[in-house]
């Protein structure tokens, strides 16, 4: 899978998942750390990347424009250091992949996850 962490999100949680073999990528390794949401959900979807954010606003865009994707991760946790989001990513990748996919929203508090399938009907 392909991931792009936005910007409450550790930088060093990319480099932790690249090194498990994933394709990830930091906003702000990119330039886009300042990046309106709406650019950045245009981003990931020219590269097919899955955003992981703690920002619920990205979630709010989807559902309103009634788009297809990006896939939009949120987690509903502050203060995350990034060994354990680089780990729930990586959680998340193993139980949700083949929704991950084709676009969905996902919202996780750690403990639970609730997920819904693009577009929003």
């Amino acid at each position: 899978m392909r991931w792009l962490l936005d910007q409450g999100l550790p930088l060093r949680a990319a480099d932790l998942l690249r090194s498990a073999g994933e394709d990830a990528v930091h906003v702000s390794e990119i330039g886009m750390a300042k990046t309106a949401d709406e650019l950045i959900l245009k981003h990931a979807s020219e590269e097919d990347r899955i955003v992981v954010t703690l920002d619920a606003d990205f979630h709010a865009i989807l559902a309103l424009s009634g788009a297809k994707g990006p896939s939009v991760i949120r987690f509903r946790m502050e203060g995350m250091t990034a060994t354990p989001a680089a780990d729930l990513i990586l959680k998340i990748a193993e139980k949700f992949g083949s929704h991950l996919l084709p676009g969905c929203m996902l919202s996780c508090d750690g403990e639970r996850a609730r997920l819904r399938k693009l577009p929003l009907g």
